[in-house]
C-alpha cells in the first residue's frame, strides 16, 4: 500500500484535480477517492474489489463512484495537468545532463484500444515510448500504439508529444543529449532533435546505411552507456501492478495510470511529498 497521508493527498496531488461546479460534494472527500485510485495502482486488484470498508470506512461509498472519478479525471485531462505541476515542481532536480529514449511493449489481457499482436512477445501488447532522465526519472510518454507497430510508428508526433510536455514543465530542450538504441535510428528522428537544438545520439543501424553514411554521425559510445538508466523506469513502473499488465480496455485511462505513477514515482524518490 502506497502510506500516503491525508495531508500529503491534498496538498500534492487533489488541487490538480478538476471539481464539479454543480452537484453535490463528494461526501467521502476526494483525498480518499485519490487513494483508493493509488490502491487500485499499486495492487492490480479489480475495480469491484476494492477494500471499500478499509478505505472509506464509516464515509462508505461504491467502487462505481471511485471508477467515476477515475475515468472523469482521465477524460477532462486532469492527470496530464497533474503530471506537468509536478514536474515543474521537481524540475531543478532532475539530473539534464543526458535523457533516455526508449520503447515498452504491455501485454494486453482484455484487448481494447490500441492493441494488436506483436511476434517477439507472442501476445496482443500496447507499445509506448519513454522519455527520462539520465537517473532514470520519468519525464514524458508517448500516445498508445498498437503491439504490431514498431517504435518509429508515428515518431514526429510522439517525439512532439514529449518536447511539448516538457515545454509545458518549463524544461528547455536546447542543447539536450538523447539517447536511443538503433531501433531509433531514422532520419526524420534525427531531423526533430536537430530542429529542437537536441543532440540525438541514437546508435547506428548498420542495416540502414551505407558504411560511408554510417560515419556521418557521431556517436559518443561512453555518455550511450547512460541509456540504461530507463531500464530502472521501467521496473520502478512494473511496481506498479495495474501497469504490469494492461486490462483498461480505454486507451486514455491506460495514459492517465502511466501519468499518475510517474507522478508518484517523481515524488517519492526526490522527496518531494509536501509534509
Amino acid at each position: 500500500m502506497l502510506n500516503l497521508t491525508k495531508r500529503q493527498i491534498n496538498q500534492n496531488l487533489v488541487p490538480h484535480l478538476s471539481k464539479g461546479k454543480r452537484g453535490p460534494a463528494c461526501k467521502a472527500g476526494l483525498w480518499r477517492i485519490v487513494r483508493a485510485i493509488l490502491y487500485r495502482m499499486k495492487t492490480g486488484v479489480q475495480w469491484r474489489e476494492l477494500p471499500m470498508d478499509s478505505l472509506f470506512g464509516r464515509h462508505l461509498t461504491s467502487w462505481q463512484s471511485v471508477y467515476y472519478y477515475f475515468s472523469k479525471w482521465s477524460k477532462d485531462g486532469s492527470y496530464h495537468r497533474l503530471w506537468i505541476a509536478i514536474l515543474n515542481l521537481c524540475r531543478q532536480l532532475l539530473d539534464m545532463s543526458s535523457v533516455e529514449f526508449d520503447g515498452s511493449h504491455t501485454p494486453a489481457k482484455r484487448g481494447g484500444q490500441q492493441v494488436g499482436y506483436q511476434g517477439r512477445k507472442r501476445s496482443k501488447t500496447t507499445n509506448m515510448l519513454f522519455l527520462t532522465d539520465r537517473q532514470g526519472m520519468p519525464l514524458a510518454c508517448s500516445e498508445p500504439m498498437s503491439g504490431e507497430h514498431n517504435d518509429l510508428f508515428e515518431i514526429e508526433k510522439n517525439v512532439l508529444k514529449m518536447i511539448n510536455t516538457l515545454k509545458q514543465a518549463d524544461i528547455p530542450t536546447e542543447g539536450l543529449f538523447l539517447n536511443g538504441d538503433a531501433g531509433f535510428d531514422a532520419l526524420k528522428l534525427r531531423e526533430i532533435c536537430e530542429s529542437y537544438g537536441i543532440i540525438a545520439n541514437i546508435a547506428v543501424n548498420k542495416r540502414n546505411h551505407s558504411k560511408q553514411q554510417n560515419n556521418c554521425y557521431l556517436f559518443d559510445s561512453q555518455l550511450y552507456e547512460e541509456r540504461f538508466a530507463v531500464e530502472r523506469t521501467n521496473a520502478w513502473i512494473d511496481a506498479f501492478k495495474a501497469l504490469l499488465l494492461r486490462y483498461e480496455t480505454d486507451a486514455q485511462h491506460w495514459v492517465s495510470l502511466h501519468y499518475l505513477a510517474f507522478s508518484f514515482i517523481l515524488l517519492r524518490r526526490k522527496g518531494c511529498w509536501l509534509k
